[in-house]
């Protein structure tokens, strides 16, 4: 197949794309700058310069393909006060790629995620989110995604557990060692029993893989290899490899020691992937996030 990736050169992509390549893909991969452009082209595949901002870009791309996969997200404008701004961006240009992706089979893959799903239970992929609070823009932009099947688009979504781990990640977990580094201990909130699930990168790349070739129109797919790892195990692990001890942090006070990540680091989300191991043959290979922790990953 022709596939079209967003976001090819970040963390996911770059495991994505030599995992598309590897089977046999024509891959093209998106990016708005010449490093970026340098990490695409080093991965095997061709390069599309642009960003999600350039609408006719990825119009183009899309119609000369058979299949898109959509990683990129504007994290950083979200990540520093500019949510609905980056989630704007993002319904764009899913409305972009998913009228516009060509081939006899259009298929349209697009990655969202598990966190806040259903909190205090194992979600599953029968659950469907809902669109509340400052996430709801995002929640609404995957919907719009999967409303493509109804118009002869083999859509599905990748819902991607908030640990997507390994060498060189710089997110959640990432956010964690560093909050451990400046505060002197790694916490975790309450008792710390609430849960995480967790999916390493080469995993991660693999479902993606799937999704393209197998997922029928409307799959909702979990990126979740451990159903949920205890937030206290993982603040323990990080304290082990940092030297620190591991702490903990009042609900009251989690917002303050934590900063933006306060809210998430609390909530208990585990989350099941057994419908999508059954309907696509995933079955995750790679690192635990302990294992990744352990291994230096993170400090």
């Amino acid at each position: 197949m022709r596939i079209f990736v967003t976001g090819a050169s970040g963390f996911i992509g770059s495991a994505v794309l030599p995992e598309l390549v590897a089977a046999g893909h024509q891959v093209t991969g998106l990016a708005r700058s010449d490093a970026s452009a340098a990490t695409v082209t080093s991965l095997g595949a061709q390069v599309v310069r642009g960003s999600l901002d350039d609408l006719d870009v990825l119009r183009s791309a899309a119609a000369d393909a058979d299949a898109v996969v959509h990683l990129a997200f504007k994290h950083d404008l979200a990540f520093s006060g500019g949510f609905a701004e980056a989630a704007e961006a993002d319904r764009v240009a899913i409305e972009a790629l998913g009228t516009s992706v060509g081939g006899d089979d259009p298929t349209l893959v697009v990655a969202a995620g598990l966190a806040g799903l259903s909190p205090g239970r194992v979600a599953t992929e029968a659950d469907v989110a809902l669109p509340e609070g400052h996430t709801a823009p995002r929640v609404a932009n995957t919907a719009a995604a999967l409303a493509f099947a109804d118009r002869g688009v083999r859509a599905s979504i990748v819902r991607l557990s908030p640990s997507v781990h390994g060498e060189g990640d710089g997110a959640f977990v990432a956010t964690l060692a560093q909050v451990a580094r400046d505060r002197g201990f790694a916490g975790y909130v309450g008792d710390g029993g609430n849960r995480w699930p967790a999916v390493h990168r080469s995993d991660a790349a693999t479902l993606f893989r799937l999704a393209v070739e197998k997922a029928a129109p409307g799959s909702v797919l979990h990126g979740s290899a451990e159903e949920g790892v205890a937030i206290r195990d993982l603040a323990e692990a990080l304290g082990r490899r940092l030297g620190l001890p591991a702490r903990s942090v009042s609900p009251d006070d989690a917002a303050a020691h934590f900063g933006w990540l306060g809210r998430l680091v609390g909530m208990d989300i585990p989350a099941s992937s057994a419908v999508t191991r059954e309907t696509l043959g995933w079955t995750p290979t790679g690192p635990t996030l302990l294992d990744d922790v352990e291994a230096g990953h993170y400090g």
